[in-house]
């Protein structure tokens, strides 16, 4: 639990309590340990497993346990695990400290600490939990190894690296600890961000190095390695070594470290050799690539060779999984298709019986200019083929109209800057029919080219369009360009029409889709889909199943049929065996990144919640009563998220939660929240009969507010305020029965969900 301004909110890392304990008055307390409180009629060590799980996350060393009377230990200062402890005996706060300055090794109140009692600045924004995890990561590792100077993070795509370098800096500054700080990009996309970003904390004291001007009177100088001279593998880093001499910098920090190979950097390191180094990636930290011949794989791997050799292994991850699970990141629905004639190869013969011309003057192929045969990997790189792009096109174009309708903010991977620029023109032609077909004014800028040859306008001004714009830049197509440092929080789709050899690129493309979107939290999931099996990148290789002939369009191993509701469409994969899961949700299950079926994904809910309510009469009574209805989802695997994300790939969006949870645990039809609303009246007019009109009537106000947004409508403190309620006779028509007005209100919400 956080305090904020003297309110508490809960930290959506789902611990019960993160104990923090004062080292000096006036300065920030430090998180010491993770504290699971358990029922008094359970074990008193039944919480350890699941803190020991928090305690990574929130990089703490200890760990307790209690049920109110006993209390267990599992912290790391102890060679085994402690319980059935007097609750009288839990350490007192200066105990805690104590304890944990012996573990560290470390004096808080002494210098090398002091960083960590800094405050964060209010106006970069309140770090979530696992932010301040790996800030405190990096500064207890300077602090207790100070001849080690090199730390490297790993936090997934789109969970706020650039806030932790800001907030990083700024208590590293107010500590006294910053002379100079260097923050090294390889974009202008994230040169711009990190400006904003540090711009909150620093004020003017952040600045952009560029050609005219290094930027030398700066506190904190954002560059890229372009700007410095340094992009090249044989670059001579002139502007490097003129502006800025050895010894310039006491904090260098490369974001995305991971993109870059070693030597474009190596230089900066090496002419601050003293300066504390910060590598920040999303890079899975343990990268399976598949085949290691490939160009792509093996690259890969020498670039985290590198990084790790010189950084070491990272100190702080939090991985995609752990900002899904959490809430931070958008789940993947994952749609793989398969274009037929990427499973043969085209001859030479073949090519030249087709009159192939070439893609820029239109003039006829000599067949001395082919090779003997093309695979899938060779089109749309050197081989551009109509019909394939153009049944890619539209079989998308399907997907869009029944997911929603074509206006969904998407970013298309392409083979190279002609593939793009034809993946644009053939869905563009398919829209522009849509619009006449239906009436609908074309939007401008509907689909477009983002690549780096775009020009006028440029990609800082298509990205500016599509991030900004709702009624406008819907389609980007792209090569690389939009694969790291945009952010595009509500993006809709991810699809890829290349093949990709390595995992790095792939990751940074998934991450395009991960935000939750603004305003927090809107966006639950984003669609992924693949039609060039780029999705075996995630970890192990997923194993799908059987699929029926293809329906059309892409074609090959899954069909995807739409199942519509009102307003809305999602897609269900068929298999061979029937109408069975194709479906797929992104998970971390043993440190790899897999996909799980929809049906394994729902099971795996019913079995946790039939093991904390056994029959759908526990599962009422919990759902009734605020407080247990959130220990109940907190049980479950994934929470709440989880539920809703099963509740619009079932089509049950116009369900209470409470519905999609008995329909996966015990199996009962599924009502929708206007259906139970409006049998409230009828099933219990005789319930009703027994108490004044206006009680009655106002009762029935409420329940019919549980159709607008369900439980938690009828939960709110404005619920007195509503018009409806309030005509009917409002609170005071509650008041004066023979049972108090919560529990009139209480048995509506039970008789409601009957």
């Amino acid at each position: 639990m956080d305090i904020v301004d003297g309110t508490p909110r809960r930290r959506r890392g789902r611990t019960d309590y993160l104990l923090c304990v004062p080292v000096q008055e006036g300065r920030v307390p430090v998180p010491v340990a993770v504290f699971e409180a358990k029922k008094e009629e359970t074990y008193v060590a039944e919480g350890l497993q699941q803190a020991e799980t928090y305690r990574r996350k929130f990089n703490v060393p200890f760990v307790f346990s209690s049920n109110g009377h006993l209390w267990a230990d599992a912290s790391e200062d102890h060679d085994r695990i402690l319980d059935n402890l007097d609750l009288i005996d839990f350490p007192r706060p200066e105990e805690l400290l104590h304890r944990y300055r012996l573990h560290m090794g470390l004096q808080l109140d002494e210098p090398p600490a002091l960083a960590l009692l800094a405050p964060y600045h209010r106006g970069a924004g309140n770090p979530r939990y696992y932010q301040d995890a790996a800030i405190r990561a990096v500064l207890l590792h300077l602090a207790r190894s100070p001849q080690n100077k090199r730390a490297l993070l790993s936090l997934a795509t789109g969970t706020g690296k650039t806030i932790i370098a800001a907030q990083l800096l700024h208590k590293l500054n107010a500590s006294g600890q910053l002379r100079k700080a260097l923050f090294l990009c390889d974009r202008d996309e994230l040169r711009t961000q990190a400006l904003n970003k540090l711009h909150a904390a620093f004020g003017d004291d952040v600045r952009v190095a560029s050609g005219s001007d290094p930027a030398l009177n700066a506190k904190v100088i954002v560059a890229t390695y372009q700007t410095l001279g340094v992009a090249d593998d044989e670059g001579t880093a002139k502007f490097w070594k003129d502006n800025y001499p050895p010894g310039t910098f006491s904090h260098i920090i490369i974001d995305e470290c991971h993109r870059s190979a070693w030597k474009k950097w190596k230089v900066i390191l090496d002419d601050n050799a003293d300066a504390v180094q910060i590598g920040l990636t999303a890079t899975p930290r343990k990268i399976h690539a598949g085949k290691k011949d490939l160009t792509g794989a093996r690259k890969d791997v020498e670039i985290a060779e590198n990084n790790f050799h010189y950084f070491g292994e990272p100190i702080y991850v939090y991985s995609l999984n752990d900002g899904q699970e959490d809430g931070y990141l958008a789940k993947t629905q994952v749609i793989r298709r398969r274009v037929d004639i990427d499973a043969q190869k085209l001859t030479r013969d073949l090519i030249v019986q087709h009159n192939a011309k070439h893609a820029f003057t239109g003039r006829a192929v000599h067949p001395d200019e082919m090779k003997d045969d093309y695979g899938a990997k060779d089109y749309e790189r050197t081989l551009l083929l109509d019909d394939r792009i153009d049944s890619m096109c539209e079989d998308f174009f399907d997907f869009l109209l029944q997911t929603g309708g074509p206006h969904q903010k998407t970013i298309i991977f392409c083979a190279s800057d002609p593939h793009a620029q034809r993946i644009r023109i053939g869905l563009d032609n398919l829209y522009r029919a849509w619009c006449r077909t239906h009436s609908h004014t074309k939007r401008d800028h509907w689909a477009f080219v983002c690549t780096y040859s775009a020009r006028q306008p440029g990609p800082p001004e298509l990205i500016a369009g599509m991030k900004e714009n709702k009624n406008s830049h819907f389609i980007a197509t792209t090569v690389d360009l939009l694969a790291t440092g945009v952010d595009i929080e509500n993006l809709e789709n991810v699809v890829f029409f290349r093949y990709l050899e390595s995992p790095i690129q792939f990751y940074q493309m998934v991450g395009r889709g991960t935000r939750t979107g603004r305003p927090e939290g809107s966006k639950l999931m984003f669609r992924l889909y693949d039609y060039t099996n780029a999705t075996r990148l995630f970890g192990e290789p997923f194993v799908s199943r059987p699929a029926p002939e293809s329906g059309g369009g892409g074609g090959g191993e899954s069909v995807i049929k739409p199942v519509r509701v009102p307003g809305n469409e999602f897609q269900v994969l068929t298999s061979a065996d029937g109408p069975s899961g194709g479906q797929g949700i992104l998970e971390n299950i043993g440190g790899r990144d897999v996909v799980t079926p929809l049906d394994e994904y729902k099971d795996r809910i019913a079995q946790r919640l039939l093991a904390v309510a056994p029959t759908v009469a526990d599962l009422r009574a919990a759902w009734v009563e605020k407080g247990a209805r959130h220990d109940l989802v907190e049980h479950l695997p994934g929470r709440e998220s989880a539920v809703r994300l099963v509740r619009a790939l079932e089509q049950h969006e116009d369900c209470d939660l409470y519905d999609v949870l008995a329909a996966l645990g015990y199996g009962a039809p599924p009502h929708t929240r206007a259906e139970r609303a409006a049998a409230f009246t009828l099933n219990h007019a005789a319930w009703l009969s027994t108490m004044p009109p206006k009680t009655a009537g106002t009762l029935t106000a409420i329940a019919r507010q549980f159709e607008k947004g369900g439980i938690e409508e009828v939960e709110s403190p404005a619920l007195f305020g509503v018009e409806e309620v309030e005509k009917a006779g409002g609170y005071e028509a509650l008041e004066g029965q023979p049972v108090e007005p919560r529990e009139l209100i209480l048995e509506t919400k039970r008789r409601l969900l009957e």
